[in-house]
């Protein structure tokens, strides 16, 4: 039975389950992986390695003094979900999307959940995420989330909670459409036994879905291109590879400038128009005129085309405020304001350490929750009490009492875990779970599976990859 255990706590794997028998998702899978020569899946995942890495598949990791380009880690054992499983996440998924993307237009608006006491109102004024230059702003199509990820965590047969929404500019969703690809050629007969549902059709959806979100100006059919900040940022890959699949123009902000009221990319012949921009720059440096001026990697002006409807920005400027952490707490309220309806995807349970009796509570918990940073990404500043030396444990008290404003805390939850292969045959590792949503006027598209992380290093529960995290390709049954 492949149970994993740490710090006291028993997991629930995914394959194997709560008595040691094969689930049923993975009931054909394990049939086929019975009967497989171990050497041969060890060479297909060296196979798989050498594929990534000639394909220039890597990450760059901030603030390391070795070479600051990695190969993410890809384990050939995929995480199979079942078709009712799916379904049922599906629901939570895209209730909790209309739920941010009509949370994001109130604040912008009449702010009426604030009026109505639901969200402390100091939670937004004093929100560095929070634009005020958004306020009384419509988007094309009313769209501020066109691009969601949100990430999943199980602990049980049943038990899904959502860890954390990303609504500003997720990203991974190139490393689940590699990961497809390189299972389809290490092992095409396991696609031939079981009926696994398609993602390769993400990049076509996310061209239409922008498309739909063209704005007033657009005349004719929408060009559509991708803004990233350049080659040195650490998921410049995935830039490049969405603008290539979806036949966009990947470009930089010395590219672009403002011509006739438009935003235009320079091109053989000249300034071409663009409609909507899948812009991987994040708010500040989005205009030097009208946020920060020292900044290289935006377009002076844009600002003022986008607010007279000259042009799309996917995520819309401000939906940072939707990834803030301290505003995640509060979300169960917020799905129940604007639709009307309980969370079918509960939270994760969270100390907001802004307040002193919940910050009392977390410190005196310390070495039993996991801490992060309100605005925190990528595994950084966070602390795993469970996992911490007396050392880290005492230096992250006297930040939490220096600046508890920027924390919350979670409880260490028993992850759920998926075998990966080693030399010594399965073994458990924790996982999470990053759905991409498309959302525009025409609907929301769920992409069916997502990007499935794992930790790699045995007993962790950091999946992320700058933290030596590694990934999995998603299956998502047929019916």
């Amino acid at each position: 039975m492949l149970r994993g255990k740490g710090w006291g706590i028993s997991f629930f794997d995914e394959m194997t389950g709560q008595d040691g028998a094969v689930r049923a998702p993975y009931r054909d899978y394990a049939d086929w992986f019975g009967r497989e020569d171990a050497a041969r899946i060890q060479r297909k995942a060296q196979q798989a390695e050498a594929f990534f890495r000639t394909t220039g598949i890597t990450f760059n990791v901030y603030g390391q003094d070795e070479a600051d380009e990695r190969l993410i880690p890809f384990d050939v054992v995929p995480r199979i979900i079942s078709a009712s499983e799916w379904r049922r996440l599906s629901r939570g998924i895209e209730q909790r999307v209309r739920a941010l993307n009509a949370f994001l237009h109130d604040i912008y608006h009449r702010q009426e959940i604030l009026r109505a006491g639901r969200v402390p109102t100091e939670l937004i004024s004093r929100n560095e995420a929070f634009l005020p230059m958004m306020m009384g702003m419509d988007p094309p199509g009313g769209v501020y989330t066109h691009i969601s990820g949100i990430d999943i965590v199980r602990t049980g047969a049943d038990d899904f909670y959502v860890l954390e929404d990303n609504a500003r500019t997720p990203s991974g969703v190139s490393y689940m459409l590699e990961n497809r690809e390189t299972m389809l050629q290490m092992f095409p007969e396991l696609f031939a036994k079981i009926s696994v549902r398609e993602v390769s059709d993400y990049p076509l959806n996310l061209l239409k879905s922008l498309a739909a979100c063209a704005p007033p100006a657009c005349g004719g059919t929408p060009t559509v291109a991708v803004l990233t900040p350049g080659i040195h940022n650490s998921a410049y890959f995935e830039h490049s590879f969405l603008a290539d699949q979806m036949g966009a123009e990947l470009v930089e902000g010395h590219d672009l400038r403002v011509v006739d009221g438009r935003v235009a990319m320079r091109t053989t012949q000249g300034y071409t128009p663009i409609d909507v921009l899948y812009r991987r720059v994040d708010d500040d440096f989005l205009d030097p005129l009208n946020f920060r001026t020292d900044s290289l990697l935006g377009v002076p002006g844009i600002w003022d085309v986008y607010r007279a409807g000259g042009i799309t920005i996917a995520n819309a400027p401000g939906t940072g405020i939707a990834d803030d952490k301290a505003l995640y707490s509060y979300m169960p309220d917020i799905i129940e304001f604007y639709t009307g309806e309980k969370a079918l995807l509960p939270n994760v349970p969270t100390w907001r350490c802004s307040d002193p009796d919940q910050l009392k509570e977390v410190l005196g918990r310390l070495p039993e929750l996991v801490v992060k940073e309100v605005h925190g990404s990528g595994g950084y500043g966070m602390l795993v009490g469970p996992a911490a030396t007396k050392k880290e444990l005492a230096a992250f008290r006297a930040k939490l009492e220096a600046n508890p404003r920027n924390y919350i805390a979670q409880p260490t939850l028993s992850l759920s875990t998926v075998p990966i292969f080693t030399r010594a045959g399965l073994a458990p590792r924790h996982v999470d779970l990053r759905p991409f949503v498309l959302m525009s006027p025409r609907g929301i598209r769920i992409t069916p599976g997502g990007l499935t992380r794992v930790a790699m290093t045995r007993g962790s529960l950091v999946v992320n990859s700058s933290q030596g995290g590694g990934t999995k390709d998603t299956w998502v049954l047929e019916d």
